[in-house]
């Protein structure tokens, strides 16, 4: 079989057909029809996510009140969430009534701008 000179012979059809006789075979006797397919639970799942504004996925999934609430508050801001400051960083522009009330007419606590000779 093997010629002098280390190069082999080319098998003939055949052996090709033997060979490839044998192959399916051996993988037939190992291979297992599957006709019920589930999930490997070894692999990672990848779902894709459904599209939030479309009206035929949410029509039957009731809403959860509580999640709604809990969601609404976290949107809130800090001074309608809490009663007094969470955080050292909260102190500062807490409290931000006046402390007089504003009038306009004091010149004492109101500089307008004015328009003048020299400004212009």
């Amino acid at each position: 079989m093997a010629a002098r000179g280390g190069q082999r012979e080319r098998p003939d059809a055949v052996q090709l057909d033997r060979l490839l006789s044998e192959r399916v075979h051996k993988e037939m006797r190992h291979q297992k029809l599957y006709t019920q397919y589930t999930v490997n639970p070894l692999q990672p799942v990848y779902t894709v996510t459904r599209k939030p504004m479309s009206w035929h996925d949410n029509t039957d999934e009731p809403t959860d009140d509580e999640f709604l609430k809990l969601f609404h508050r976290a949107a809130l801001q800090p001074r309608q969430k809490y009663s007094e400051p969470q955080t050292e960083s909260q102190e500062i522009g807490w409290n931000t009534t006046p402390l007089i009330p504003v009038d306009r007419n004091d010149c004492r606590l109101h500089f307008p701008r004015r328009k003048t000779e020299f400004t212009t």
